[in-house]
């Protein structure tokens, strides 16, 4: 699914550069849930915008379900994300001014999908993680948690290959953490591979397999016993 191998990137600073990843070598099956720690500046976010096709490392190679992914122009990375991954983001990244279902449907309009096929499949999305009764909600007369969950449907509405969540319980307190993880956790059941940036052990040791990183180098990478969580979304 994933195959990264001797991934640098530096980034300029004044007169000299600052180097964030220094040779990563990861590989990652169809089906993985994977959770990436690091304290901050470790380079985790890096590693996750080079996966995500929104940033490009300098040196290494990278292959994305058998696709080399390298000197790509913008209008070929967006194909790209749009056909391969969903994003989850921390602070959801909703669009204010639509609603639930029309920010559901967003990745569809880019498809190219027709409006009335793309807001069906957004209501089935909505309505799998539990939302259909808020699809005309805006964001702000949601919950974090319901944000969080049309933030997933919206991840989940061009079905991509790959998820990639960036600290996606951040936001949200420890109840409402736990019941995103369960569905996270039942996506991953389905056969959806997860890619995971967290700093908080609990919601890693949620995963199937933890990869460490210190200083831009992968210091461990070790499958754990998962913990499976209780609550049901």
């Amino acid at each position: 699914m994933l195959e990264i191998n001797q991934l640098h990137k530096s980034y300029p600073i004044g007169d000299s550069s600052l180097h964030v990843l220094k040779g990563i070598d990861l590989a990652i099956e169809s089906g993985e849930m994977v959770a990436i720690m690091g304290s901050s500046g470790s380079g985790k976010s890096t590693l996750l915008n080079i996966i995500g096709i929104l940033d490009e490392a300098d040196s290494g190679e990278y292959i994305l379900d058998g696709l080399p992914i390298k000197n790509l122009t913008e209008k070929k990375a967006a194909i790209y994300r749009n056909k391969f991954l969903g994003f989850i983001f921390q602070s959801f990244n909703l669009i204010k001014y639509k609603n639930a279902l029309e920010n559901v449907a967003l990745p569809l309009y880019y498809q190219g999908m027709k409006r009335k096929e793309r807001l069906e499949k957004a209501m089935f999305h909505l309505e799998k993680v539990g939302l259909a009764p808020w699809a005309h909600h805006l964001p702000k007369e949601l919950s974090g948690g319901q944000n969080q969950r049309v933030a997933i449907a919206r991840a989940l509405a061009a079905n991509p290959k790959l998820l990639l969540a960036d600290e996606p319980t951040g936001a949200l307190d420890t109840k409402t953490s736990y019941e995103i993880m369960a569905f996270i956790q039942q996506l991953n059941d389905e056969g959806k591979t997860i890619l995971m940036v967290t700093h908080e052990e609990d919601i890693a040791n949620m995963c199937k397999r933890v990869v460490r990183l210190r200083d831009g180098v992968i210091m461990e990478d070790t499958k754990i016993e998962q913990v499976r969580v209780k609550q049901h979304v």
